[in-house]
C-alpha cells in the first residue's frame, strides 16, 4: 500500500500565450505545487455504512492517488460532519438534541461517542495505510458552516453572536492543529491535505441562514468579515499542509475563497454553468489553484463513461481559453456530493468512475479520442 517519496515537483512558469489553431489561450504565469499527481481523483467525505475498514479499503483501492478519511454518518449523531469536529475542540462540551448540536457545560453522551468513532477511524487508518507516503485528505468542518449549526445553551445559533462566532473559530483553529499533529505521528510520510467543508456559506453570506423557529432569517455576514474568520483558520495550517474548502452550492465565492488562503477549491459541477463564477475560477486556475470537481452523480445505477462524466469542463476550459494540457494537472474529478445515502456497490463504483476520469482528462484532455 505504501508509495515512494519522491520530491516535490515545481511546475515551469508559462510565459507569453499560448497559441492553438490561432485561439490565443490564457496561460499559467505561476503553478503552485499541489500534493496530488496529475490525474487524481477523490472522493468528497462521506461514504455508506458503518465500518470504517470496509470504506477504507474501497477509498485506498479506489483513489490511489487522492484517498480520503472516509465519514460514516449512518453511526448516528455524532458521526455527521458537524459532530466529528465538535469532538476536535478543546474544552467545549456539546450535545445532541432534537434540532442538533447545541453547545452545553460537558460533554454529552454523543460528543464522547463521536471522539470515540474518530479515534477509531484513525486506527484504522494508521493499520491500513501503514507507511503511506502519497496525497491524503482528511475533512473537518468549516467555521461559518460551524456557527450557521451549533446552537448556543439559549436555542439560537451561533452565528447570530459575534463573540460565539469567534470562540468557535479560535476552538477550530486549535482543534486542527491537534488533528493536524496526530495525523503526522500516525503516518509520518503522508503529504497531507485539509479539506474544510463550508456548505452553508453562501447561506451566511446571503442572510439566508433560518434562526430554530424558522420565522425569520439570520442577518448576513459581510465578505470581509467571512474572509478573514476562514484566512485565520486556513492560514493556521503549517506550510506543508494544503487547505482545499469544500462548497457544493451552485454560488459559492470562489474569489473570497481564494483570497482566504484556499490552494484548491472543492466545488460541484454545476458551477461551470454560473457565469459569476467563470472569471475568478479561471483565474485562480491560471495562478495554480487546484480544482476538485464534482463530475461524477452520485446515488444512480446508470453512471455516464469517463469521457461523458468530463464532457462538460472540457467545453468550459476550451471557452475560457486555458490551456488544455493543464486540465489533467489542475481538475481532480469527485462525486457530485457525498456517498452517505448510496449504497456501497454504488458508491465504489463512483469512486472508480472518478478515477477514470481522472485519467481521461490526464490522457485525453481535447476529447479526440473518442
Amino acid at each position: 500500500m505504501a508509495r515512494p517519496m519522491s520530491p516535490p515537483r515545481r511546475q515551469k512558469a508559462w510565459v507569453g500565450a499560448v497559441s492553438d489553431g490561432g485561439r490565443r489561450l490564457r496561460c499559467v504565469r505561476t503553478l503552485a505545487d499541489l500534493p496530488w499527481p496529475p490525474g487524481a481523483a477523490t472522493g468528497v467525505g462521506s461514504m455508506p455504512g458503518t465500518a470504517v475498514r470496509e470504506s477504507l479499503r474501497v477509498v485506498l483501492g479506489e483513489l490511489p492517488d487522492l484517498p480520503h478519511l472516509p465519514e460514516l454518518p449512518a453511526r448516528g449523531p455524532g458521526a455527521d460532519l458537524v459532530g466529528r469536529t465538535l469532538a476536535l475542540l478543546p474544552d467545549l462540551g456539546a450535545q445532541w438534541t432534537p434540532t442538533g448540536w447545541q453547545v452545553s457545560d460537558r460533554a454529552g453522551a454523543d460528543l464522547r461517542r463521536a471522539s470515540a468513532w474518530l479515534a477509531e477511524d484513525l486506527d484504522a487508518l494508521e493499520e491500513l495505510a501503514a507507511g503511506w507516503s502519497g496525497a491524503l485528505k482528511v475533512q473537518v468542518c468549516g467555521p461559518w458552516t460551524l456557527a450557521a449549526t451549533v446552537e448556543l445553551r439559549t436555542g439560537r445559533k451561533a452565528l447570530g453572536d459575534a463573540g460565539a462566532v469567534r470562540d468557535l473559530g479560535q476552538a477550530l483553529v486549535e482543534g486542527t492543529a491537534a488533528h493536524v499533529d496526530g495525523l503526522r505521528r500516525r503516518l509520518p510520510g503522508a503529504r497531507l491535505v485539509l479539506q474544510l467543508d463550508e456548505p452553508a456559506l453562501p447561506a451566511v453570506l446571503a442572510g439566508a441562514v433560518p434562526t430554530p423557529s424558522g420565522l425569520s432569517r439570520l442577518a448576513a455576514v459581510d465578505e470581509p468579515v467571512a474572509e478573514q474568520l476562514l484566512a485565520t483558520t486556513l492560514r493556521s495550517l503549517p506550510d506543508d499542509v494544503v487547505p482545499v474548502v469544500h462548497c457544493c452550492a451552485a454560488n459559492a465565492p470562489v474569489a473570497l475563497l481564494r483570497r482566504a488562503g484556499a490552494r484548491a477549491v472543492s466545488l460541484d459541477g454545476a458551477v461551470l454553468g454560473d457565469p459569476g463564477a467563470t472569471e475568478p475560477l479561471a483565474e485562480g486556475l491560471e495562478a495554480g489553484l487546484g480544482l476538485l470537481l464534482g463530475v461524477v452523480p452520485a446515488g444512480t445505477a446508470d453512471l455516464p463513461a469517463a469521457g461523458a462524466a468530463v464532457a462538460a469542463v472540457r467545453d468550459w476550459w476550451r471557452q475560457v481559453g486555458l490551456a488544455s494540457e493543464l486540465l489533467g494537472r489542475r481538475v481532480v474529478p469527485t462525486p457530485s456530493c457525498g456517498l452517505a445515502g448510496v449504497t456501497p456497490a454504488a458508491a465504489r463504483a463512483a469512486l472508480a468512475r472518478c478515477r477514470e476520469a481522472g485519467r481521461v482528462l490526464l490522457d485525453d484532455p481535447e476529447g479526440g479520442r473518442g
